[in-house]
């Protein structure tokens, strides 16, 4: 199965209680991909960096046998910069500085070998170029997945409507889902949500969990309460990889693979928290990512 990732390659540079860091690798899509790479043979990516993106952050992608080919180089023009700030309370950041460079004019190239796809994961990017990666594909794929965030809603309300509209799987967080729909219920705004298009919607809720809607049912899992939380960037998109990557393994798309999919997404996003930036992520042993299997199957479990 072929699975192709559309998002940004860029660097962070993160504060948070544990320390603080320069440039690093980060990106929706470098996270999205190096999560999905634990499951699919060869994930490829669609974006963009500049000619200061260093080849140490590229080999770390080929490492994990990430397809780099889709990814253009604009050698004269400067990498995607985002520089965020942590509270005691890790749900709350702020953006101290937010550098488009080579996103501002972004517009995808797909190559020739991408154009077969069978899984399509539209990261957070403006949804003029989350549907031009659609439009641009020969064939529809089976399955197409995405995500967006306030920052869209508020600007680009009629272009993210109609990307919705064209996608099977909508991928978002707890506010920006309330934002969405206007309602406080959660089952009320996925009510709403639904009827924009999306067969399917995820609602993530960070450290308590996650909740999948679609078919008429409803499933709600928990989080791996974890000791420390280190930094959370990327885990929403470590957790859309995940969830993607685990779906594109199984025989048939339906709402059960997907609740053991939206499982296996919170144990991937467990394991983005612990190190700064994508570390932690690009070096997972098989018997790691099983073992935590195992704790999650033991926190959820009971009888009666």
């Amino acid at each position: 199965m072929s699975l192709l990732i559309v998002g940004s390659v860029a660097f962070d540079a993160l504060e948070t209680p544990f320390g603080k860091t320069g440039k690093i690798l980060g990106g929706a899509g470098t996270f999205i991909a190096l999560s999905t790479s634990y499951f699919c043979l060869k994930p490829n990516v669609i974006s963009v960096v500049g000619g200061d993106f260093p080849k140490e952050y590229f080999d770390i992608l080929e490492k994990r046998n990430i397809d780099i080919s889709g990814i253009q180089i604009k050698k004269d023009e400067k990498t995607f910069f985002w520089y965020g700030k942590y509270h005691t309370n890790m749900n709350v950041r702020d953006t101290l500085i937010t550098e488009l460079n080579v996103l501002e004019n972004f517009k995808p190239e797909i190559p020739a070998s991408y154009q077969d796809t069978d899984f399509l994961i539209l990261g957070n990017l403006s949804p003029v170029v989350q549907r031009e990666v659609i439009e641009g594909l020969k064939k529809r794929p089976k399955l197409i997945a995405m995500d967006t965030m306030n920052f869209w809603m508020d600007i680009m309300w009629d272009e993210l409507m109609k990307t919705i509209s064209m996608v099977d799987i909508l991928v978002i967080n707890d506010d920006e889902a309330r934002q969405m729909s206007r309602e406080h219920s959660l089952v009320k705004a996925s009510e709403k949500i639904l009827k924009m298009g999306p067969k399917y919607l995820i609602i993530k809720k960070g450290e308590h969990g996650a909740l999948l809607f679609g078919e008429n049912k409803i499933f709600s899992t928990a989080a791996l309460p974890m000791a420390e939380v280190f930094d959370p960037t990327g885990a929403g998109d470590t957790f859309l990889g995940g969830f993607m990557g685990h779906l594109s393994k199984q025989k048939d798309i339906n709402f059960e693979n997907m609740k053991s999919s939206v499982v296996m997404a919170s144990v991937m996003a467990s394991f983005c928290v612990e190190k700064f930036g994508t570390k932690k992520l690009e070096n997972l042993e098989k018997n790691e990512i099983e073992n935590r299997i195992t704790k999650f199957k033991d926190l959820t479990h009971f009888k009666m």
